[in-house]
């Protein structure tokens, strides 16, 4: 999710020595490694997919049973009043680093990951773009993950975030617009007097709502259509990228939008089109530079195939989505 500023901090506390106590509960047997394997980022889900513990993207989403042992977390995360995705507590060990990368797949085009510190101290320090904070506890942030970032732990002490992410309502996005402003200006008095504290409520129930479709088990062609054409725009506002190059994977994209929405209107979510999308879509890949980095976007500097990829080829055809998404009782 692109934002106009590195970080924007959210106008609400929470109780962090509360949320602590609700941590405190797990062992270490309850924190998952991260899927890369990255040393020292750990993890336990709190909404996933089904509510099992996996670190998938896509499918019903679902509270896991570590969260619905923490009552004050399930009410901060309620506190949002916004549907909301995978969701976890990320645990990065003494010492440990989360290396500088962009989030770039699918998931990460609409959504925005919400932190709130739950233990840290001053020697944790978040990097994303040209600015670089430590959030303190029980403080609420957003950050802006097209950016290239990284978090390092230099401290003697595990750090412990609630991270939650959501696509945002227009609610949520007019909240980010009144405090983007403010920037990392912590002592701003005018910024602290918009924070509202929000404490732990003694038998409060909160009802959460998650996500259910988040993949189309066919991607519609009007978003094939915009994703392809904002990869061109940051393609071609490279001036450093291939000319020839640059005009080559501008009608590759531009093809594979009008071509899948030709199959789209011979088949939607037709079984018998299944085939033709795959073909279409391997082709597509097919014709990619061997060279990860032939060209690379301006405004990041990212290299385009693993966007290409992940955004558009891994998740335009997801037909095992297909019976989550029609009611076949009718």
């Amino acid at each position: 999710m692109k934002l106009a500023q590195p970080f924007v901090r959210l106008p609400y506390q929470f109780d962090a020595l509360r949320l602590q106590e609700e941590i405190a509960r797990f062992t270490d047997d309850d924190w998952m490694e991260h899927p890369s394997k990255l040393e020292g980022n750990l993890a336990i889900p709190l909404v996933s997919l089904e509510g099992q513990r996996n670190n998938d993207f896509a499918g019903k989403m679902s509270p896991t049973a570590e969260l619905q042992h923490c009552d004050y977390m399930q009410q901060v995360m309620g506190s949002f009043g916004e549907v909301l995705a995978r969701s976890r507590l990320m645990r990065l060990n003494a010492g440990a680093e989360v290396s500088e990368h962009v989030d770039f797949n699918y998931h990460w085009y609409s959504r925005v990951r919400i932190h709130i510190p739950i233990i840290t101290n001053p020697d944790v320090i978040f990097h994303c773009g040209d600015q670089a904070i430590h959030m303190q506890a029980g403080e609420c942030w957003i950050f802006d993950s097209w950016r290239r970032h990284k978090v390092l732990n230099s401290s003697g002490q595990d750090r412990v975030h609630l991270v939650i992410d959501t696509s945002g309502s227009s609610r949520f996005w007019q909240t980010v617009r009144e405090m983007e402003h403010f920037g990392v200006q912590a002592d701003n008095p005018q910024l602290q007097a918009k924070i509202n504290s929000i404490s732990y409520q003694p038998g409060q129930q909160v009802s959460l709502k998650t996500e259910r479709f988040n993949i189309a088990p066919i991607m519609a062609p009007g978003e094939v259509d915009a994703l392809a054409n904002e990869l061109i725009c940051d393609i071609e506002a490279n001036p450093e990228n291939n000319p020839q190059l640059a005009l080559k994977y501008k009608n590759l994209l531009i093809s594979l939008a009008k071509d899948w929405r030709e199959i789209w209107h011979l088949y939607g979510y037709e079984e018998a089109g299944w085939l033709e999308y795959r073909k279409l879509l391997g082709r597509t890949a097919s014709q990619l530079d061997p060279n990860p980095r032939a060209l690379v976007n301006a405004s990041n500097q990212v290299g385009l195939n693993p966007i290409i990829m992940q955004r558009l080829i891994n998740a335009a055809l997801n037909v095992e989505q297909l019976d989550a998404f029609i009611n076949k009782s009718n």
